[in-house]
């Protein structure tokens, strides 16, 4: 919601649906139209619906919601921004320093890249076009986190990506945060899961050789079985029985 002042000078505000699709949806202009009515409804406000057209689809391009019966006629339009149109503009994408660039780049190259490596090299370009800008720290660290999760990479490329990503921070001395962190975390849960298996696998043992004990000074105490014969039934070092026995007499 946006306060807005029109050209005579009065001022009016307007609440503004941006609607994101990713894939061709038959029923979309109808849903755009649903959200609109609801909106207005809702908060009694003028409400401008725009829609940005993430698909790959050429012939996919609805503008408009149309229904007529019986005399009542409703016609509800739309203004649409179809990315892929920006496709052929790539050299005037790269020029610019508008920020929604360089999303409008990432949302292309994640549609049409499907190599693994080539996406790797695309998102690694990308980066360096966003350290190259000059925007904020702010700026940057929250397009990484889109052109991040926008181009996303399997696992076993994240270290190659890491890697380039921190070349570039050293040669432009500019912040960088995300997927190394994600790198460090997923690590460090490695590392403390590995951690936690070993320390459970130790208190097991600790816990297994205390029934050990246990269960010799239980048989000790019938007086029945030799040293020799308590180590043969339960496992426990014959040194580590003559040890309890001498605790036990203390």
């Amino acid at each position: 919601m946006v306060k807005v002042y029109a050209r005579d000078g009065s001022e009016t505000w307007v609440l503004i649906h941006v609607e994101v699709q990713g894939e061709p949806e038959e029923a979309f202009a109808e849903r755009m139209y649903i959200y609109q009515y609801r909106l207005r409804d809702r908060y009694g406000i003028d409400v401008v619906s725009l829609a940005v057209l993430a698909d790959t689809r050429k012939g996919f391009r609805p503008t408009t919601f149309h229904y007529e019966r019986w005399g009542c006629e409703l016609t509800f339009t739309f203004p649409t921004a179809k990315l892929m149109d920006w496709e052929a503009c790539w050299a005037e994408l790269e020029a610019s320093d508008n920020v929604f660039a360089l999303v409008v780049m990432a949302q292309i190259q994640a549609k049409r890249v499907k190599n693994d490596a080539t996406r790797k090299d695309t998102k690694v370009a990308l980066i360096r076009l966003l350290y190259e800008r000059g925007y904020s720290r702010e700026q940057i660290l929250r397009l990484f986190n889109i052109i991040d999760w926008m181009i996303q990479l399997p696992k076993n490329l994240d270290p190659e990506f890491a890697q380039a990503v921190y070349a570039i921070q050293e040669e432009k001395h500019m912040p960088y945060v995300n997927t190394i962190e994600r790198l460090g975390i997923e690590k460090g849960r490695q590392e403390g899961e590995q951690l936690g298996i070993e320390k459970g696998r130790h208190e097991a043992e600790l816990c297994a050789l205390k029934e050990k004990r246990e269960t010799v000074r239980h048989l000790m105490s019938f007086g029945v079985l030799n040293d020799e014969q308590i180590a043969a039934a339960t496992g426990l070092a014959l040194d580590e029985i003559t040890q309890l026995r001498i605790e036990d007499k203390h």
